[in-house]
């Protein structure tokens, strides 16, 4: 089906020619006929002084000749919560920290946490990663031992892997950052696959910072990996549905591992969610017609299929083989049809508990999940999740518990009941939440959807049918501490041609970014109804806003916002993940991915850290006493071209910085020299 009124949809659109395209992305599936939100904003900007403070004049000025430069100095001169000067764009290999601050690398990709601590080597076994730290951090959250700010479990996710890079045999072959090698009969062999495997998932490890701040990793008995092989539990109204009925747990109760897990959440009770993003391109299915719970994800429909092939692992273990999703048995008890719908969940995990199963908590809805954050956790009143699902043109969620927080007893099993919401954003800077629900917004049997588990199951379906806003691929959310506001990322949107810009519509071809915020009605976070606005209008000094009125410039300018998160002084840390083709073309300009510290009250914006070549910033926690500061560097050496693989020349060698070592994804530990709150 083509929408001819929205290019980017159409089935035929090369969407891996898009400057925001990163390895792995979903391909476009959302074809309804819903709005976009750059159809809200337009319309919202045509009205002129309908946005809140100086940032309408920003964006109606903007390209007309911009804000003056002496407007933009005054309004930077209110008071600001940041105490370091920003540091500069950067393209060195290395990471770059104010003055007065340090950065101390750990746990690299390989680092060994467990069993007999295998130490990490190029060609290291597939079942040796299971017993390393895997590859691709992503987001993270310090649980600490007895409240302690130097002792704690550091728990983070790996969102994919580049095989070039994992497999030591592989040097000197011409590949790019997702091809893998297949043998002369077209399978793989079984130990790569088995490795990729335990690269993937969530390291679980012991850290503590020594008497002069420096940190490093403990042997410690609860030190474990969670794998793309994991027996996990399927909790909420999916389980049990004939949805989720596979060979492996003909009861639809189980299934096995976590994959694509970008950011994160974490609860009051103590445990880390991890969140299941880009899923679907691990699975192919060439049956005729998929069902649409495959196709609107954008499951793959030829043979090699996957992104990986796991499914053609030489050995045919069922362990590799379910991700064919084709039905190739009598019944869904009989083959993996349905291994895609056991996929594309947020998992909850219990750091402190290694008997315990992951437990895959489906009433938070099925999609590409960019992380979970919660709005505030009060006695009495409901648990609110926040998430974005990470496709161009998809939507952002919430969900609303339907028991009461209790500080004393609750635990995870209060998010296997409520109600989840989509989002639209009206152009007059109103929003609703819209329940998907059965009976709610046009989601009855008539309209397909069978019950509360076929709506899960089919979450993309329900909002397009309930009418959200389709959205610039929401990224993380973030929570403000004090005053309760609610910021999302959107990183980018490449829709707009030329041809269609006016002064209602300013920008082409976005590369850039923004991020929004909204505040629930009544400062109700279960509220049905919200007020939002833009916080920042990303991009160079001629494309971009701020709250004051004011163009980035070369101290804080910065695309493709991706991480967000608040500390608990209420500094909102941005962090960027501009495509690796992006940083070597279209977007060279603002130099390597960066994380930018930003006051929500007054707009101030400071870089404040610049990562290594060809990686994006992203993951984010600090200790409780807010002095030591955790972050991710993700694919360092990723903008490696496949004739400089094979050569032995990567862009990178970071963090080893020596020459011909390879670029390892690693934490990056920040603190103030001789002690203090980080950012203040």
């Amino acid at each position: 089906m083509k929408d001819t009124t929205d290019h980017i949809v159409d089935p035929s659109y090369d969407f891996t020619a898009q400057p925001g395209f990163e390895h792995g992305d979903e391909r476009p599936s959302n074809f309804s006929r819903n709005p976009t939100f750059y159809d809200v904003v337009e319309a919202r900007v045509s009205r002129r002084g309908v946005l809140a403070g100086g940032l309408s004049a920003a964006v109606t000025g903007l390209f007309a000749g911009g804000v003056s430069l002496l407007a933009a100095k005054k309004a930077s001169a209110a008071p600001a919560m940041m105490g370091f000067e920003p540091v500069m764009m950067s393209t060195a290999d290395a990471i770059t920290v104010p003055e007065g601050y340090t950065a101390q690398v750990l746990v690299p990709w390989g680092t060994p946490i467990s069993g007999d601590m295998p130490a990490f080597r190029p060609d290291n076994t597939g079942a040796e990663q299971g017993h390393q730290i895997g590859m691709h951090h992503d987001g993270m959250h310090f649980f600490p031992v007895d409240g302690s700010s130097t002792d704690g479990y550091l728990v983070l996710n790996h969102e994919y892997i580049e095989p070039r890079y994992l497999h030591g045999s592989w040097a000197g072959m011409e590949l790019d950052g997702d091809t893998v090698v297949y043998t002369g009969d077209d399978t793989r062999a079984d130990d790569e696959v088995l490795k990729e495997m335990n690269a993937h998932g969530v390291s679980i490890v012991r850290v503590t910072a020594d008497a002069d701040g420096t940190w490093s990793v403990v042997a410690d008995p609860l030190n474990r990996r969670v794998t793309a092989l994991t027996p996990m539990e399927i909790t909420g109204p999916v389980r049990g549905s004939a949805h989720v009925v596979t060979k492996f747990s003909p009861d639809g109760t189980m299934t096995r591992g976590t994959i694509n897990n970008c950011a994160n959440g974490f609860t009051p009770w103590g445990t880390y969610l991890t969140c299941e993003e880009n899923w679907a391109g691990y699975f192919t299915n060439t049956d005729a017609e998929q069902p649409r719970e495959h196709a609107r994800f954008g499951v793959s429909d030829e043979a090699r299929g996957g992104r990986y092939g796991w499914h053609l692992a030489a050995g045919g273990a069922e362990e590799y083989t379910r991700f064919n999703a084709a039905a190739t048995g009598a019944s869904a008890s009989e083959d993996y049809r349905n291994e895609p719908n056991t996929f594309g969940y947020v998992v909850e995990i219990d750091p402190r508990d290694p008997e315990s199963v992951p437990v895959k908590r489906t009433h938070l809805g099925r999609f590409a999940h960019e992380g979970v954050v919660f709005g505030p956790f009060a006695a009495g009143a409901p648990i609110v999740a926040y998430a974005g699902d990470d496709s161009r043109f998809e939507y952002i969620y919430k969900f609303v518990s339907s028991a009461a927080y209790d500080p004393e007893t609750t635990d995870g099993t209060i998010l296997d009941e409520g109600t989840l919401y989509a989002a639209r954003f009206n152009d007059d800077g109103s929003g609703e939440w819209l329940a998907l629900a059965p009976g709610e917004n046009g989601l009855t049997p008539e309209n397909g959807f069978a019950d509360l588990a076929d709506i899960l199951v089919n979450t993309r379906l329900a909002a397009d049918t309930a009418g959200a806003t389709k959205m610039d691929r929401p990224e993380w959310g973030a929570v403000h501490p004090q005053t309760g506001e609610v910021y999302f990322a959107l990183t980018n949107n490449s829709r707009r041609i030329q041809a269609e810009v006016n002064m209602a519509n300013p920008r082409a071809l976005n590369e850039w970014g923004h991020i929004i915020k909204w505040t629930e009605a009544g400062d109700d976070h279960a509220a049905t109804t919200f007020a939002w606005d833009l916080f920042v209008v990303a991009g160079d000094e001629k494309r971009s806003a701020t709250l004051t009125g004011q163009p980035l410039d070369d101290t804080n300018a910065f695309a493709c916002p991706d991480g967000i998160s608040f500390d608990q002084d209420g500094r909102l840390w941005i962090q960027t993940d501009i495509g690796e083709d992006a940083q070597v073309g279209s977007l060279a300009d603002f130099g390597n991915n960066a994380m930018l510290c930003a006051d929500p009250v007054t707009g101030e914006i400071r870089r404040f850290l610049t990562g290594p070549l060809g990686q994006e910033i992203t993951g984010w926690t600090e200790t409780p006493d807010g002095q030591t500061m955790f972050i991710n560097v993700q694919h360092p050496g990723g903008t490696t071209t496949a004739e400089d693989f094979a050569a032995g020349t990567f862009t990178s060698n970071w963090p080893d910085a020596t020459a011909g070592a390879k670029p390892r994804s690693s934490t990056v530990v920040v603190r103030k020299t001789g002690g203090g709150v980080i950012g203040s």
